[in-house]
C-alpha cells in the first residue's frame, strides 16, 4: 500500500506514474523530460507500456531507443519502490508537492522526474538557504581542511551544506556541517537506501539522522559514471551557489560549477598552490566569472541577503602601528646599529630638533629607544625587529 505523504499536493496516480518513470528514464534525459511535458506522467507511462501506442509517438530518438525504454518498463512495480522507501523512513517527492524545490524547474526538460528522500527536514525549506561544497575525491590535506572549515562555518551561520557524499572534499564538507551541529544534504547517484561509496556508510547514516539524503534513482538503484555526472546538475540547481575546493582540469566538480553558471547561480572557488594540479581546475574557474573566497563568511556575503557581509581582514596590529606619523618618522630615522644625535634624527625624520627630542622621549617611555651618552639608539629588541625589516642578517 502506498504511504500517504505529509504536505502532499500531487495525487496518488501522478506519484505512482512518476515513481515508475524513475525506473525507466535515466536522470537528466531531456527527451524523456519533453515527453513528460507533452503527455504528462500517466500518459507517458501508458505510451511506454503499450506497444501499439508507443509506435511513432515518442519522437526525437531512434526506434531502438524506444524499444529499450519499453523493455525497461516491463515489470515495473512502482508500489514496491514506494513501499521500499517508506520502509527506510523515506518518501518520494514530486512537482506539485509542498516539499518540491521549485528551483529544480530551472533545469527545464532535464528536471528530475521526482526525488527519493530520506530524513525528517523539509527539502524545499532547506534548499532555499543552501550552498554546495564540492571538490576532488583524492584531495590534499589542505583541501580536506578547507572543506571541513567551510562546512562547519556555513552550518554555524544557518546555511545548509549540500554535497555528493563522495570521498575527499564532499565527505569533509558533510562532516564539517555535522560536527557543527548543522544541516547537510547528500545528493546520491544511486538509490537512497544504498550506501555508496561503501566506506561512507556510517557518514550517510549520520546524514539521514541529522539531515537529508536525496536521489533520482528508485530504491536499490546503482551508480554509473553517467549518473554521477547527471547528479551534479541537481546539486547545482538545488543550491544558491557552488563552492569548488580543489579540482583538476577534468573534474566532476567543474561540471557542477559550470552547470551552476548556466543556471545563473553563484560559482565560487577556493584557491590553492599554483604548483598543485588539484587546484588547476579551480584556478581556471577563477580566471573566468567565478569569485575567490577563503572562508565561510565570504561565501555567505555572496549568496546571502543584503547586509550579510564578511568582516574586513587585516594583519596583526603591532606596537609601531599605534604611533603617530611624526613618531614613526623619528623611529625610522634611527640607524639599525649604533647611536644618533638628536639633530641627525631631526634631519632624517624631517622635523625640528625640539619635536624630535620630544618624540624620542615618548618612544623611550614606550620601550622603542634608549639613551646612549648624548645620542639615542634603538633598544635591543627593536633593533632586531628593525634588522629583520631591513633585510639585515
Amino acid at each position: 500500500m502506498t504511504p500517504r505523504m505529509p504536505g502532499r499536493v500531487a495525487d496518488d496516480r501522478e506519484r505512482m506514474a512518476r515513481a515508475a518513470l524513475t525506473r525507466i528514464l535515466e536522470p537528466g534525459d531531456e527527451h524523456g523530460g519533453r515527453w513528460l511535458r507533452e503527455f504528462g506522467a500517466e500518459g507517458l507511462l501508458a505510451l511506454l507500456t503499450s506497444e501499439d501506442c508507443a509506435a511513432g509517438a515518442l519522437t526525437g530518438v531512434s526506434e531502438d531507443r524506444v524499444r529499450g525504454l519499453r523493455d525497461r518498463a516491463v515489470g515495473v512495480r512502482p508500489e514496491r519502490d514506494l513501499d521500499a522507501v517508506h520502509a527506510v523512513g523515506g518518501r518520494f517527492v514530486i512537482p506539485g508537492d509542498a516539499e518540491w524545490p521549485t528551483q529544480l524547474d530551472d533545469l527545464r526538460d532535464a528536471s528530475p522526474v521526482g526525488l527519493w528522500v530520506r530524513g525528517r527536514p523539509d527539502l524545499r525549506k532547506w534548499a532555499l538557504r543552501s550552498v554546495a561544497v564540492v571538490g576532488a575525491r583524492a584531495c590534499t590535506p589542505y583541501g580536506a581542511h578547507m572543506a571541513t572549515a567551510l562546512g562547519a562555518g556555513l552550518a554555524e551561520r544557518g546555511w545548509v551544506v549540500v554535497s555528493g557524499a563522495a570521498f575527499g572534499v564532499d565527505g569533509s564538507a558533510h562532516r564539517g556541517a555535522l560536527a557543527a551541529g548543522g544541516a547537510t544534504v547528500a545528493v546520491l547517484a544511486c538509490g537512497v537506501d544504498v550506501a555508496y561509496p561503501r566506506g561512507h556508510g556510517e557518514l550517510i547514516g549520520r546524514i539521514v539522522e541529522q539531515g537529508l539524503v536525496i536521489g533520482e534513482l528508485p530504491p536499490g538503484g546503482h551508480p554509473t559514471p553517467s549518473r554521477f555526472v547527471q547528479r551534479n546538475r541537481v546539486i547545482a540547481a538545488l543550491t544558491r551557489g557552488t563552492v569548488v575546493v580543489e579540482a583538476e582540469y577534468r573534474s566532476g566538480s567543474l561540471v557542477t560549477a559550470r552547470a551552476a553558471q548556466r543556471l545563473g547561480r553563484h560559482t565560487i572557488g577556493v584557491p590553492g598552490p599554483v604548483t598543485s594540479g588539484l587546484s588547476a581546475g579551480v584556478h581556471e574557474l577563477l580566471r573566468g566569472e567565478s569569485v575567490l573566497v577563503t572562508d565561510a563568511a565570504e561565501v555567505v556575503e555572496l549568496v546571502g541577503r543584503i547586509g550579510e557581509l564578511a568582516p574586513a581582514h587585516s594583519g596583526p596590529v603591532v606596537p609601531r602601528d599605534l604611533l603617530d606619523p611624526i613618531g614613526r618618522r623619528v623611529l625610522e630615522a634611527l640607524p639599525a646599529r649604533g647611536a644618533c644625535a638628536v639633530h641627525q634624527v631631526a634631519r632624517e625624520g624631517g622635523t625640528t630638533v625640539d619635536e624630535a627630542r620630544g618624540k624620542l622621549y615618548e618612544l623611550h617611555s614606550l620601550g622603542f629607544v634608549e639613551r646612549d651618552g648624548e645620542g639615542w639608539k634603538l633598544t635591543r629588541r627593536r633593533r632586531h625587529g628593525s634588522n629583520a625589516r631591513r633585510g639585515v642578517t
